[in-house]
């Protein structure tokens, strides 16, 4: 059996090595040829599956240690037996704790508390969930726009048009496909109010570039249109700019590989399913104040010194990514 594996996942070598050949490849350096003879892709967002990667390959399984799945094209593998799964989850508390700090950040610089403040949570699963949990802990008014989730459960959630003239600040927490592709365009971006603050952490793509560009609300990015070449103008406008890293917490990176193993041992039968880095102390979530969140998030996300990184290295923005110093998770 041969796995190829992204280099750029933590935590991973070494487990698959007693049971397979295992490579090891930058995530846009695999080829055809390399995959043909593999029987389990273990991947990134960063290596695009489709019929020109995959053709004539014995590929079973393919694994992405991501949320996303728009890298990989579910229809070609659906119909040649290719068995697809996500991470799913996996960086729900990162990336909650990466618009904490950004929310805390906003209130130093714009001088607001939450009490008073129109939260819209824009895609309310794994991570929207977290946020929404915890903002109404803090104080915000927390209003949500998911249309699946309206559509399976009825409730409260509203359209988009209504969410967005309401908030105050505008977080997405988006899959992208068809109907989340340029979710933010001129026309939807105009219906905010002015100074609101828009934050995105889902895919760059959710957000047209253009659209940004020509917008007076405050701008909060991790993820940008097509990064890793961004658009520096943007950049510049941005208050808050990191590269795509707002999951990056070391929890959240053993969940993704757990999650990996998980998937390739079960459809294999390898006797590692129930394996976990043993490096990394899992997290236990707990309540957090407002008060005592405002005095304790620079010391694990200081998202002012982070946005200075990839405004200062911005051709760099790959091995911002790869080379960054996974965060510590603490509620």
């Amino acid at each position: 059996m041969k796995i190829l594996i992204d280099s750029a996942i933590p935590y991973i070598k070494g487990v698959f090595e007693p049971y397979a050949e295992v490579v090891y490849l930058d995530g846009k350096a695999f080829k055809a040829q390399d995959v043909a003879s593999a029987d389990a892709l273990i991947i990134r967002t960063r290596t695009r599956c489709d019929e020109s990667l995959l053709k004539n390959s014995q590929v079973k399984i393919i694994s992405t240690a991501t949320i996303g799945f728009d890298h990989i094209d579910l229809d070609y593998c659906a119909s040649h037996g290719i068995q697809v799964t996500t991470a799913q989850g996996c960086n729900a508390a990162g990336v909650l704790q990466w618009v904490a700090a950004s929310l805390v950040h906003l209130s130093r610089k714009q001088g607001w508390k939450p009490q008073g403040q129109t939260l819209g949570i824009v895609g309310v699963g794994h991570v929207g969930k977290l946020i929404e949990k915890y903002a109404r802990m803090w104080g915000f008014n927390v209003l949500r726009c998911d249309p699946p989730r309206k559509q399976r459960e009825g409730g409260d959630f509203i359209t988009l048009e209504e969410l967005l003239p309401a908030s105050d600040i505008v977080t997405l927490h988006t899959p992208l496909d068809a109907t989340t592709f340029h979710m933010i365009n001129p026309k939807t971006i105009s219906l905010m109010k002015p100074h609101a603050t828009l934050i995105n952490a889902s895919r760059g793509e959710v957000a047209q570039s253009q659209a940004l560009l020509n917008a007076s609300q405050t701008l909060a990015l991790d993820v940008w249109e097509g990064e890793p070449d961004i658009n520096r103008l943007v950049l510049e406008k941005s208050t808050i700019s990191t590269p795509h890293i707002a999951g990056y917490s070391a929890q959240g990176k053993a969940n993704a590989s757990k999650a990996v193993v998980e998937a390739v041992s079960s459809y294999f039968k390898l006797p590692i399913a129930d394996w976990y880095p043993p490096q990394v102390e899992p997290t236990v979530r707990k309540d957090i104040t407002w008060e005592e969140l405002c005095q304790t998030i620079d010391k694990f996300c200081d998202i002012e010194r982070e946005s200075e990184w990839l405004r200062s290295s911005v051709d760099d923005f790959e091995s911002l990514r790869n080379n960054y110093d996974y965060r510590q998770e603490y509620f």
